[in-house]
């Protein structure tokens, strides 16, 4: 059996695996998006929407359907790689792992790819259930599936890489609930940056995810607040940008080797 072989064999293990796992447990990974999301379609869409009237030509729930989609995938993408690295170090059975043969860069990998598939699924559940309340029309389908990939992608590295700092459960609750949630309510989900002042206008181009949430609204409605081609430009920095970080401390042994 030749490395590519077992590297592909190593890889679809651990994917699966990841898979499994919170598919194992859908009423805590997969059942919260459709009801968090419902609720949010109910209230900002239904009740609140219809007082704020249409908002860059299309109403108010349609424009925000897009944005919640995004925020449906960059949460569970970044909660299942989280969760389950931090797991696996916390009950030590990250060791039997890391003393194999198996590449640091397949590890991430199939880490990754299991963040990236609970991401993509509870966006297709936001999507199904975004049907209900909206005439949503994708406009660029090819874009709207590569924004949704490369941006699950790069949370879910973003869940590796916390969950190798992270030393107990606090520590994998603090990026989500102080630096996530506001970055992804701040990043254009609700509103179009044309809406906001100035000063705040500038403040929302440091955030990145105004850029996947632009990027994916360009893909659905064919509108967005920036130039498309930096969206992408910024997404793909993050993404190589955080890979090369997750493998320098997975090849360092920072966080899970004494």
């Amino acid at each position: 059996m030749s490395h590519l072989q077992c590297y592909y064999i190593a890889f679809k293990t651990l994917a699966h695996k990841e898979i499994r796992r919170f598919i194992r447990i859908w009423i805590q990974t997969l059942l919260p998006p459709a009801v968090t999301m419902t609720l949010y379609f109910v209230i900002f869409g239904s009740l609140i929407g219809t007082r704020i009237g249409p908002m860059e030509g299309f109403s108010y729930m349609d424009y925000i359907a897009p944005g919640l989609i995004m925020m449906a995938i960059i949460t569970h993408a970044y909660s299942n790689v989280v969760a389950s690295f931090f797991s696996a170090k916390f009950q030590h059975y990250i060791e039997e792992l890391l003393v194999s043969p198996t590449p640091n860069g397949i590890i991430l990998a199939g880490y990754v790819a299991g963040g990236v598939i609970r991401g993509l699924m509870a966006g297709l559940i936001v999507l199904i259930i975004s049907i209900f309340f909206t005439h949503l029309k994708i406009e660029h389908p090819l874009m709207t599936c590569m924004v949704a990939i490369l941006t699950a992608c790069v949370f879910a590295l973003g869940g590796f890489i916390n969950a190798i700092f992270a030393n107990d459960f606090d520590d994998i609750s603090i990026v989500p609930n102080f630096i996530l949630t506001p970055l992804t309510y701040l990043g254009g989900v609700f509103y179009s940056i044309n809406l906001i002042p100035e000063v705040a206008q500038t403040a929302s181009l440091f955030n990145p995810i105004f850029y996947m949430v632009n990027a994916f609204r360009y893909g659905t409605l064919g509108i967005s607040d920036i130039d498309i081609r930096m969206a992408f430009a910024i997404i793909l920095i993050f993404l190589i940008g955080m890979t090369g970080i997750a493998l320098y401390l997975l090849n360092k042994g920072v966080g899970i080797r004494a």
